[in-house]
């Protein structure tokens, strides 16, 4: 065989970036079946930019192949036909049409052919094979999000990831190691349909054998419900749905609660509030805000919910960047004096308002004490041991007391958490034997770790001290770790959703609406990390 001759790829002379750039931009606004709704990841890379980057990264230029095209009209010609390519390949839309992804694998494939002084194939599945064992594999030693390994796998690339955070390795591995070896695969749970899978809706439907990753996708949804429905019967019990004011019940979204301290004032010391704002909810035609009600003879302070701004003082709030102002008799409180008492652990905690399900739009009542007793009935039985390092970059909760992991979650979201993943281990019993017959042995791995993906997609949403419902227009539940830090805030949520809940894309909809696994993957955790003291016996 001649030595593989090197020629200019089309990325080292033109790409249609106006195009490329547009549509990475708009993948900002994607999520149905987005990987980026698998998990959280930061400086995730636009999967439209990293498909047009490798396919012009592997395709020849027209220039460097004068045998095929002499003239330089010839050249530019071939080159707006790629050009038309990547254009039609960069669009999400596209991104599962079969036949475009064919078209795209064959230039690769001709690509190498040529430099190897071959004859590449044309037959769809000869073009994917001849990839595997002639075209270099695509390595990503930093993957974080998995974008270039995921769009090296779709042209029918081999593709290798490693990271250092084993997040980051979760991710890869839930994304392209584990579906591509279970491609057409039909699934294992007792409800799947042994003919096949449902495509098309109404009179257009029709049923066709399980293809690409829609059987992992169906027992994800299946076992995600199971634990789902195990854990409502745990724990349900403490998440209560909140009583209307005509009687009927109503789910609950999320409860708000504020942080609390003595008020320095010896002849007040009531547990004062810090709440950077009132308002439950800016939403125009939705407007609500918290009234504090101050009751004298019992020494406390309670919340009225109202749905309208009389009455609403004129400093929105009780604490700011020096220090805190007690709503009961106006002493202030220092900053100093704040990260003092919360120090010496007299840092409390106060529901603020309920916000519930309504129709077409978010309810805000008023706090129910069947509810502040829920939340307090929670007695976790095991808790992430270690203590938080002493100093780090973005870590602000020590100055507030916080130095232990397991203070970063209240009793609740601790009870939730161990209960979804005590019953994440339960799914392998779940799995029904037969599964265990496959060619792979630990068939219910890529169930596992899919819905271990989905439960750490929860841990960001569960974490204590949330950004404030009330910093954007709207209500919505913003995630802790949307950047690299841990600050204390002083008014955060608990929301009640579990796995199977929301509608968040998750991992079911990723592998199905996303990609077909076309070729196998691999992801490796280049250093160990242990970060917690493991739970026993797992």
């Amino acid at each position: 065989m001649p030595e593989p001759s090197y020629r200019r790829k089309l990325i080292e002379v033109d790409l249609p970036l106006s195009k490329i750039n547009s549509e990475s931009s708009r993948e900002k606004s994607i999520r149905h079946g987005h990987p980026s709704t698998l998990h959280l990841w930061w400086a995730r890379r636009p999967l439209a930019a990293c498909r047009a980057v490798i396919f012009a990264s592997l395709v020849d230029d027209p220039s460097s192949c004068p045998d095929e095209f002499p003239t330089e009209t010839e050249q530019q010609a071939e080159r707006e036909r790629l050009h038309e390519l990547t254009k039609r390949l960069v669009v999400w839309e596209n991104s599962s049409e079969e036949a475009l992804i064919n078209e795209a694998r064959y230039e690769i494939a001709r690509s190498v052919a040529r430099s190897r002084g071959q004859t590449a194939p044309t037959e769809p599945a000869a073009v994917l094979e001849y990839l595997r064992d002639e075209a270099l594999p695509i390595y990503d030693p930093f993957a974080g999000g998995g974008s270039i390994p995921l769009e090296a796998q779709r042209l029918g690339l081999k593709a290798i990831a490693s990271d250092l955070n084993p997040v980051a390795v979760l991710i890869n591995k839930a994304l392209i190691e584990l579906p591509p070896k279970f491609a057409d695969q039909p699934p294992v749970n007792p409800d799947a349909d042994p003919l096949g899978m449902t495509v098309g809706k109404g009179k257009k439907a029709k049923q066709v054998p399980w293809r690409g990753a829609a059987g992992l996708a169906d027992d994800i949804r299946y076992y995600g419900r199971w634990m789902r429905d195990r854990a409502y019967e745990q724990i349900g019990h403490l998440y209560p749905k909140a009583e209307l004011p005509d009687g009927s019940k109503a789910t609950v979204i999320a409860w708000l609660w504020a942080r609390t301290i003595p008020c320095p004032n010896p002849a007040c010391n009531i547990q004062m509030p810090l709440m950077k704002t009132f308002r439950a909810s800016r939403k125009r035609g939705n407007e609500h805000w918290a009234k504090p009600v101050v009751h004298h003879d019992t020494g406390s302070i309670s919340f009225d919910v109202q749905n309208h701004n009389r009455g609403m003082p004129d400093t929105d709030g009780s604490v700011g960047r020096q220090g805190a102002t007690c709503i009961a008799c106006g002493t202030i409180a220092h900053l100093a004096y704040v990260r003092e008492q919360a120090q010496a652990g007299q840092l409390a905690e106060q529901m603020t308002a309920i916000v519930a399900e309504g129709e077409r739009k978010r309810l805000f009542l008023s706090p129910a004490e069947a509810h502040i007793s829920a939340s307090q009935q929670a007695k976790p039985s095991w808790q992430p041991q270690g203590d938080l390092p002493e100093q780090a970059l973005g870590f602000r909760v020590q100055r507030y007391g916080v130095t232990q992991w397991h203070q970063l979650f209240t009793e609740r979201q601790l009870l939730a958490l161990t209960t979804l993943s005590d019953l994440l281990a339960g799914v392998r019993q779940a799995t029904p034997k037969t599964a265990l017959l496959r060619t792979i042995p630990t068939a219910y791995a890529p169930i596992w770790r899919s819905l271990s993906v989905g439960l750490h997609k929860r841990l960001p949403a569960s974490a204590d001290g949330k950004t404030p419902a009330t910093k954007s227009p709207a209500f919505s539940a913003v995630r802790r770790f949307r950047w690299f830090g841990i600050l204390l805030k002083r008014i955060f949520f608990q929301t009640r959703r579990k796995i199977g809940e929301g509608r968040s894309s998750g991992s079911p909809k990723c592998l199905t609406g996303c990609w077909q696994p076309a070729t196998p993957g691999k992801c490796t955790k280049r250093t160990p990390l242990q970060r917690f003291t493991p739970r026993p016996g797992r």
